[in-house]
């Protein structure tokens, strides 16, 4: 792949895969081995950069780059660090849209590791169970915790709720920034990216666009 093709996928945001791609052996080393590593590799680039590593301010940021990055900006790559999503049986027998909005998006573009930042609106239709509303947030947490494609994030989401709560009655929306478009290329400060999965009953236009009314009048 040359480097016009590279700038390609990465400008165009180009996703292969609805699911994280993970080496076999990505979760084989520790934490702390990986910290260890990440920041002896930190370090060689901040040098090539020609930063000067004794100096105070610069000696302990290869570490502090290495662990945000395991323990904190890409938390979301390990398993064991998903959330357990608490249901509950629907024994209001509650029917109707449940929504959950303005859920807070972290997370990173995989292709230039720059932040997206924004919000998730997602809704959900019960049938026989109902999800702790709290567990949402944090689901959509752990799939922003890791580099990501906007596209793939909206579809993680999607199907991991649509598993969990036994319906395919879900949708989900984001609207985001992307700093590879706003600090770097064409540098647009203003612009921002909205993609939205959904199934079940919300492949109905109707249904759809209560869902979508309702966010547009929350909206600030």
């Amino acid at each position: 792949m040359n480097e016009e093709q590279i700038e390609i996928i990465g400008d165009n945001h180009i996703s292969f895969s609805a699911e994280t791609p993970l080496l076999p052996n990505a979760f084989d080393k520790s934490d702390d081995e990986k910290i260890e590593n990440i920041q002896q590799y930190f370090g060689m680039i901040m040098e090539e950069l020609g930063l000067d590593l004794s100096d105070d301010s610069l000696s302990g940021t290869p570490y502090r780059f290495a662990k945000m990055y395991v323990k904190e900006l890409f938390y979301g790559l390990d398993p064991r660090n998903k959330p357990k999503l608490s249901t509950f049986q629907n024994k209001y027998g509650y029917k109707k849209m449940l929504v959950e909005q303005k859920i807070t998006i972290d997370s990173a573009c995989e292709h230039h590791f720059l932040p997206i930042t924004g919000h998730a609106h997602i809704a959900y239709v019960p049938k026989d169970k109902v999800i702790g509303l709290s567990k949402i947030n944090r689901l959509v947490d752990y799939y922003a915790h890791r580099p990501q494609v906007q596209e793939r994030l909206s579809l993680q989401i999607l199907k991991d709720l649509q598993n969990t709560l036994g319906t395919e009655d879900v949708i989900v929306m984001i609207c985001a920034k992307h700093l590879c478009v706003s600090s770097r290329g064409i540098k647009d400060k203003n612009s921002f990216t909205t993609t939205i999965e959904y199934g079940g009953c919300f492949d109905d236009n109707l249904k759809r666009d209560q869902f979508l009314n309702m966010i547009n009048n929350q909206i600030d």
